[in-house]
Order: C-alpha cells, then structure tokens, then sequence
C-alpha cells in the first residue's frame, strides 16, 4: 500500500514545488519572462536546391537555456513568428505549425507534445516556396503567447543583427537557387570582387572632380580662372524668387557660418550672386538654368522657379564638401552652365505603409531629392500593413490601422506583421499626423518637389478593411447602424477565397459596395482639404491598383445583386475590375485630379492595356514596372504609351532599391526581379532604348533574343511624347528602421538623379569604354564629395564592399569604387589600420571600406 502510494505523494509535493512540469498549468509572467530571455530560437536553410524547382527546406530551432520546463501535453499557450514565405500546416513533435495570415504562423501544442525541460532542444523542419538565400528573408521577433499573460518575444530575435537568431549560410545549396534550369548567379565571394575592381579607372584631377556635378549638366563651358565665394559677398534676388533666395541664403549662412546680406539693388562694388527669371532665354526650356560665374559675380537665370532652384544646387555642388570648419572662402571655377532636364518626371517612390520609419527621415529625403534634381515624391501611404496619414473623422484608421501588435480579433490594432512582434512599440508602426502631412507638403514644395497620395486599392488595402469594420463595431455598438455601414469596405457574408503574392486572403476591398466608394471620395476630399491647407493643389491621386488576389469578390452578396441587374453593365466577376477602376477614375475627375496607377491595375488583359477612352480624365498616369523579362511583360511601357497613357517607367530590375546591393546572404532586400540590383546598374539604366536593358533572366541566363523569350513582336515606341520620365521605388517589407531605409536609398539615388537628368552619350551601349568611364568618374564623385555632403546632411548611406585574395603569402585587397579608402584589422575589429599596400599575414585578417567620415561597409574576413 506503502508503495502504491508514494508516487501519488511525490506528484503532489513535485507540483507545489513547481518542479513536475508534465502536469503544471500555463507559467507565470516571471517563468513566461525566464523563458522567453533565455530560450534560443534559431530560423535555418537546410537547402534551396531541393528536386522540386522554387522550393526550399528550412528549420526552426529552440534551445531551451531557461530554468522553466515547458511542459507536456495540449496547453493554451502558442509561439508566433512572422516568415515572408507561407509555410503550409505541419506537425512535428506534437507541435502544430499554421499559417495564420500574410507573414504571421503559430506553433501550439497538442496533447502528443513531449515538452521541453531545461536543457533541451527541439527542431521543427518544413518545406515552403520559392527559396530563401537572404539572412533578411527572416523577421525578427518571434513570441510566445500563454493565456491572458502579456506575450514576450524571445529576446535573441529581439534585434535587427540576424546572427543572433538566424544560423549560418554559408554551403551552397544555402545560396543557390533551382529555379528550373540552376542559378546562373553565385554568390559574390572576396576573391570575385577583388577581381572585379581590377578594371583601371581612369581618375579625374581635382579640378574636373569639383565640376563633375550629379547629376551631369547638358552643358559647361570652363573659363581659368577662380572666384573667391565668401560670406562678403550679397545676394540680390526679385519678390518672386523670394523662396529660392530665402533657400539659396540659409544653405550658405550654413556654408560659411555666417549669413550673407541681401539687397534689392546692386551697387556694383560688392561681389554679389543675382537671381532672376528669364521664361524666354533662348537656350532654356522648364526647369532649365544657366548658371555664370564670373570673378566677382555669379548670376542664376532661371526659366522658371524650379530651374532657379536647380541652379542653386548645381551652384552649391562646385563648393568644396564642407569640412568642419567653417571655411571663411572656397574658390568657385569660372564657368557656364547651360542645363534642363531630360524627363518632367524624375520621381522616387517610397512605401512608408509596410514599415513606417518616421518623419524626420522623410523630410531628409525630400531634402536630398531637390539637391539632386528629382521633382515627384510617389508616397505609398497604405499597405496590407498599415494605413499611414491621419483622416478627419476616420481616427480608427490611424487608431488602429497604423498599429500593429498581437490581438486576434483586430479590434485594438492590425495583426503583427513583418517582425513587429507582439507589442505597439515595436518596429514598423506609425503614422503622420494631419499636420505633419502639410508640413511635409510645404517642405517638398520649398524643394520644389510634388507629392503624390497612393491609396493601394482595391487590393493592399487590408489595413483600411480592418480599421472600418472597427470602425462598424464601435458605432453598433453604439446604437447608429446607419452611420456605421457609410465607409464599411467588406461583408460579413462574403465567402470569396483567395490568396495574394503576400499570403493574405481578406485584402480586397469590395467593390460592390456603394460605401466602399463613399470612403474613397471621403479621403480624396480630405487630401485635397490637406493640400490646400498647405497651400497647394492636389494634382494626382494614385489609387494603386496592383496584385488583386484572383478570386475575390466570386462569392460576395452584394457583387451577385450588381450581376442581377443588367442595367449596370456588370454581367460577371471579370467585369468587377473595369467597374472599380472606372467609378474611381470618375471620383478623380470630378475632383479635378489626374488618375495614377500601377500597370497591372490598369491591363485589360495580359498584353493589352484598357482602352484610353474610357477615362474621362486628362491624364491618367500608368507605372510600368513588371520588366522581368522572362514573365512575357516587359514591353508594357510602350504598350501603355502607344495607347494613350502618361508612362514613368518604374522596371523592377533596374529601379527597385529594396533589391540587394549584390549577390550575397547578408545583403538586405528581396530579390523576385533580380538577383540584386547596385547603384551601378541603376547608373546604366537606358529609359529611352528600353529592350537594351534586357540583359538577364531571374536565373542569370544572358538574354539573347527577347523577342523569343516574350514570345511575340516587340512593339516600338509610337508616342515618346507619352513617356513621362523614370522613377526610383523602395519598398520596405525588409526595411524596419530609418537607418536601414537610408542605406538602402543612397547612392542608388544618386544614379537615378543621373539618369532622369541627364541623357548620356554612350547610351544605349553601356558596354562602351565612353560608358565605363562615365560610371568611374560618377563613383568618384560619390566617394570623395557626395558621400560626404549625404553624411553633412545627416543622411547615411551604403558603402560597398571591398575584396581580397591571398596570393601565396601575400594579401592583397581592393574597393569597388575609386577613392573610396580601405582599412584591415589583425585582431578581430578592435583596432583598424588603414590599407595601402599588400599584407604579409598568415592569420585571419578582416577588411572593411570606408568614408573620409567614418561610415564603413559590410566586413570581410580572408
């Protein structure tokens, strides 16, 4: 009896001292704390190269270092982690693995689960598609939910270095792809890049450095001679330049720690700088200058406002990049310029909606796209993921929408996506404020600079859907259905199934619903109400229109009254398309506003555009972006123009800076349109011989004939007067921080600037020696005077990586770009030298490139 009893008596004792975890309940918030800080959790890539072609075998790691024995068994506690790559339900060890919605999966227990007690380990394997070859591909911020207990996140996740939480790839099938026919891109090794910066760069002198402006003016003729700009000199400028003046004197009040004086007159005896506006110089035309430096003066004539301020920028890029000092004079070359752009359109779009990174980063944008010339600001205000701008008497779009954090029923904020983890203050989350939104619009405006609203829809609009059906909650609840139906975007009853590219199946705005278009006149009129306020109007409203999930609306009730009745001209689910984009392109006209859009949203098939004509509206703007070749679309620019449309070529593997900076697992970005994309290529995109640029496919195979690999006639360019211009995208599924999003923009920047100003001799042959040296002396100026004036600015940027190769018992290393200087390290990163010869060392070293301010690229160890 004894004996039968003991176990009974020793369970009991095990379970008030807390130690028999196979039975204890859920852990407290101090064991739930001890867990979480001290087990590991590790994302690996088993292989990228399994038989299947596009699919790749990963792990999830835990080691559990804590003194809390997980315990056995079905329990109400669950680990979240966000993965881009949709990994469809598995179980392992008694644990459930299940994709929840767009990157959020969750891990349960079920009553086969053995537990893990201290000590212990676990790995959990499954295979997903396409591959993973990025360390950046992983999100940050894995967490564990139990109960009513405030979720934590396991804190080896908690952070952006991913070494802590993502296991080394370093083998090939880690890093190379089968995509059917084998990756035609290696990784990039030391030894290739060293190879690599072998080409002899034929460096400029000092003096051709200082007026090698980017972006490279039509014209300059050069005079001898110096002028000695000082703080001495006046600026004289009319009242209708007063905002360029205003401009042009607080950047050289900076310049020179003092401020110039300002006249209305010249008297002839002070060196002065003149602006002045001259519509009918011969030699101008929009947004043109010419900029004269004589000895003792220096005159900005302008065709208009903008080309007075464009050649202000091109007068403060011939001044030496500022040292720390204030300098108390810098010699100026006599010269003239005379400059205009290539394109009206030289834009840069930026998806502040995935992740938002705050508004000081926006406004240094702003500021470094009018030092380089580019005039449209595109903003991706809403995503899946977040709704980003304040709108008057919607708060819970901003409330809600612009939060993300772990609440199931979406009634406090958005699912956590995209490595925010579990908690509001996480990374990605924010929004502008009224305010701050027509504060930014008169910063771009002094910059010369307009901003254009995208509102994504009727796909990419899950944040809004949420946010309104919050929104219909809170005013049921309080007794008002009328009034909570008004901007409803979504039915309970819709039973449509779907699944977008970004794994989400509740996206789509229903386009059925008379509400859903009261919503967006709601907004529209706000916007509007915002650029007024800044003193502005509104000229643009881009509506998205990209990556609709096929199959939504097929079961929605209200889209099966629009089919019942024929008057409305909607017969069936391919109608619903046409309808959308035809009541929202009415909304736009009647407000006066020209309709942008994404290419995709505005094909009526997979060839053939929308007829024209069937927008009332002057202009409708089309963004063609989908060049990858090998998918059969890459002539639709021209396609787009041909018809009638307003093109700005936006082609994904040329212009995509959330791309990798080079073929390498430690390079951030994703890489669906090319392998990576460097600022290099951004520099020898060729907007006006757009078949030119189709070098690869996705795979590295060289194209050879394009016209086979799209499988039908290459249309030509009827109508270039329909090609607005190019434009530079950066979207930010990736990029989590202000820091991240800078060095992920600059210089690639800069090069698109290049191209949009100016037009090239050597183009369309990027292969010329005319080519190579331009792109030489390009990165020169980059590294010996933009970087720093970038950094000046308070902006950061990418530094490229440098190579070595150990050549018997020497070590030889060397930089991507020339002037760019080059440090070693002989004891781990504790102490830098800088390198200027061959090394004689046996053991490892590390290399690092570096600017003249301390900023220093990815390290490399030989």
């Amino acid at each position: 009896m004894i004996k039968k009893l003991l176990p009974f008596w020793l369970c009991c004792i095990a379970l008030c001292m807390g130690w028999y975890s196979h039975a204890s309940s859920l852990p407290s918030e101090q064991q739930l704390a001890d867990f979480t800080n001290q087990t590991q959790w590790y994302f690996a890539v088993e292989s990228n190269l399994l038989p299947e072609a596009g699919r790749f075998r990963g792990r999830i790691e835990l080691e559990n270092h804590s003194s809390y024995d997980l315990p056995a068994g079905a329990a109400d506690w669950a680990w979240y982690f966000h993965s881009v790559r949709k990994i469809v339900s598995v179980e392992q060890h008694g644990l459930q693995l299940d994709h929840i919605q767009g990157d959020l999966h969750r891990i349960q227990p079920t009553a086969d689960f053995a537990g893990l007690p201290g000590g212990e380990q676990l790995q959990l394997t499954f295979v997903s598609a396409p591959w993973i070859i990025s360390y950046s591909d992983w999100m940050p911020r894995a967490f564990m939910v139990a109960g009513e207990l405030t979720p934590a996140v396991f804190a080896n996740t908690d952070t952006e270095d991913f070494s802590r939480f993502v296991r080394p790839m370093t083998e090939p099938e880690q890093r190379l792809r089968n995509i059917g026919d084998g990756d035609g891109f290696a990784t990039m090794t030391n030894e290739q890049r060293y190879l690599n910066h072998q080409q002899p760069a034929r460096l400029m002198s000092e003096e051709d450095l200082q007026q090698r402006i980017i972006p490279q003016p039509v014209q300059i003729q050069h005079r001898r001679g110096y002028s000695e700009l000082s703080a001495q000199w006046q600026l004289q400028f009319s009242g209708a330049l007063s905002a360029e003046g205003s401009y042009l004197a607080a950047q050289l009040a900076d310049y020179f720690g003092q401020p110039l004086t300002t006249i209305n007159a010249s008297n002839n005896q002070q060196p002065i700088i003149h602006l002045q506006l001259e519509p009918k110089h011969p030699k101008l035309q929009a947004e043109g200058y010419e900029l004269q430096v004589q000895r003792n003066r220096i005159d900005i004539t302008g065709f208009d406002e903008a080309g007075v301020f464009y050649g202000i920028q091109s007068l403060l890029a011939l001044l030496p990049a500022q040292s720390t000092d204030q300098a108390p004079q810098v010699r100026v070359p006599q010269l003239t310029i005379v400059d205009y752009p290539r394109y009206a359109w030289r834009g840069m779009h930026y998806d502040m909606a995935r992740n938002f990174h705050g508004f000081d980063v926006t406004m240094r944008l702003i500021e470094q796209m009018g030092r380089y010339k580019l005039n449209k600001l595109h903003l991706h205000l809403t995503e899946d993921e977040g709704w980003r701008l304040e709108i008057p008497g919607l708060p819970e779009l901003t409330a809600i929408g612009a939060n993300r954090c772990f609440d199931l029923t979406e009634q406090r904020c958005l699912l956590t996506q995209l490595g925010t983890g579990p908690h509001t203050d996480g990374s990605g989350n924010g929004y502008f404020s009224r305010q701050q939104f027509i504060q930014l619009l008169q910063h771009a405006k002094a910059h010369h600079i307009e901003v254009i609203p995208e509102i994504d829809m009727p796909g990419h609009a899950r944040a809004a859907i949420k946010a309104m059906e919050a929104r219909y909650q809170r005013l049921k609840t309080d007794n008002k259905p009328e009034q909570a139906k008004q901007y409803l975007l979504s039915e309970t009853d819709d039973r449509s199934e779907y699944l977008t590219v970004q794994n989400y199946n509740d996206n789509s705005i229903n386009v059925c619903l008379d509400s859903t278009y009261a919503f967006i006149d709601k907004v529209m009129y706000e916007l509007q109400q915002m650029y007024r306020d800044a003193g502005l109007q509104l000229q643009v409203f881009h509506m998205g229109g990209d990556e609709v999930g096929t199959g939504s609306w097929e079961k929605a009730p209200a889209c099966q009254q629009l089919f019942a009745d024929p008057l409305n001209g909607v017969t069936g689910v391919a109608d619903l398309k046409p309808h959308f984009i035809n009541r929202v392109a009415q909304l736009s006209n009647q407000r006066g506003l020209a309709m942008a859009a994404w290419e995709d949203g505005l094909m009526a098939d997979p060839v053939n555009p929308f007829q024209r004509e069937q927008f009332e509206n002057k202009t409708v703007i089309v963004n063609a972006w989908d060049n990858i070749w090998e998918w059969g679309y890459g002539d639709r620019a021209y396609r787009f123009a041909n018809a009638g449309y307003q093109v700005v070529q936006s082609a994904g593997t040329n212009l995509y800076f959330d791309h990798p900076q080079e073929a390498h697992p430690e390079e951030r970005g994703y890489y669906w349109a090319a392998r990576y994309t460097d600022t290099e290529k951004v520099f020898h995109y060729r907007p006006d011989h757009l078949y030119s640029n189709a070098e690869f496919t996705r795979d590295g195979t060289p194209i050879t004939d394009l016209e086979a690999l799209l499988g039908r006639p290459l249309p030509q360019l009827e109508k270039p007067e329909n090609m607005l211009g190019i434009q530079g995208q950066v979207w930010s599924e990736t990029i989590r921080t202000a820091e991240q999003l800078e060095t992920m923009v600059y210089p690639r920047l800069l090069a698109l600037a290049e191209r949009a100003w100016h037009k090239a001799d050597w183009e369309p042959n990027k292969s010329s020696a005319a080519a190579q040296q331009a792109w030489q002396h390009f990165a020169q100026r980059l590294t010996q005077i933009e970087f720093t004036r970038l950094q000046q600015s308070g902006s950061l940027h990418y530094v490229p990586v440098p190579g070595a190769v150990r050549e018997g018992q020497s070590i030889k290393a060397s930089t991507a770009w020339p002037g760019l200087p080059l440090e070693y390290s002989l004891d781990q990163g504790q102490s830098w030298q800088r390198y200027q010869e061959p090394l004689q060392h046996e053991a490892e070293v590390w290399f690092r490139a570096t600017t003249y301010a301390g900023i220093h690229s990815r390290t490399i160890k030989l």
